[in-house]
């Protein structure tokens, strides 16, 4: 995806003058496709009621898994023993599926989970999980139908398209999150490096490019992410192409 042009489309004035779901989901399924994962789940872990059990499959106009391993997932009600969601509430960043039977030691049912949605045609998976407010979950997982894809090298790509896409949808469904327009001046040099991250550019690599240390793009970088109140680049970046920051 040279240029991360599809990226930044999710913050153009066609993508969030939209007020359909379905218009931005099919965005989101677009650009993942071009990584190779085809496949894609988007909503909300958690809501109001705390005690209420995360459900990973979302409403119908944001997810495009196989129907039937859909059904199946549904009858069996799998969500409460799917390691993907039992292990989100876990995470801090984004991880593959293809890791947790080497990260935890998991049950037979969440294997049971993991090897027929194989079978279905889940071959590979990638979730990311989206902090909000209030402890707010919500959740992208991006799954490919190909045995070959690599997903720990579309890894940092899929995760800034996921933050990105849930901040689009939470223009056209503000969250309290969503609601927060914050008037925010990046530093040109702050966009440079912002700019070169959305490439899946390193602190090293920016400063070759920028002809500055390593150190300055940290401290660069830093400075954004404190304006934009993130704690992590891909967050950074989200929030700040959104409203045209960079």
């Amino acid at each position: 995806m040279a240029g991360g042009t599809k990226w930044t489309y999710f913050a153009s004035s066609n993508a969030q003058n939209s007020r359909s779901p379905e218009v931005l989901f099919d965005l989101l399924v677009s650009c993942s496709s071009e990584q190779g994962f085809s496949q894609v789940a988007y909503g909300a872990l958690t809501d109001a009621e705390p005690t209420r059990r995360p459900e990973y499959l979302p409403a119908a106009v944001t997810v495009n898994f196989p129907s039937a391993w859909r059904e199946r997932y549904a009858e069996r009600r799998y969500n409460a023993i799917d390691p993907v969601v039992r292990r989100t509430t876990m995470q801090s960043a984004p991880f593959l599926w293809d890791q947790l039977a080497h990260k935890y030691q998991l049950q037979p049912g969440e294997m049971r989970v993991l090897n027929e949605a194989k079978e279905a045609g889940l071959k590979h998976g990638v979730t990311v999980p989206l902090f909000g407010p209030f402890g707010q979950l919500s959740v992208v997982s991006f799954a490919s139908s190909f045995d070959d894809v690599d997903p720990e090298y579309r890894l940092s790509r899929l995760n800034a398209l996921a933050w990105q896409s849930h901040h689009t949808f939470a223009e056209i469904a503000p969250s309290s999150e969503g609601k927060c327009h914050m008037k925010v001046a990046l530093s040109e040099r702050e966009k440079d490096c912002l700019r070169w991250v959305e490439e899946g550019k390193s602190s090293c690599e920016i400063g070759v490019i920028l002809r500055v240390s390593e150190n300055t793009v940290n401290f660069h970088l830093k400075n954004a992410m404190r304006k934009l109140e993130t704690n992590s680049r891909t967050h950074c970046l989200a929030k700040a192409i959104r409203p045209g920051l960079i």
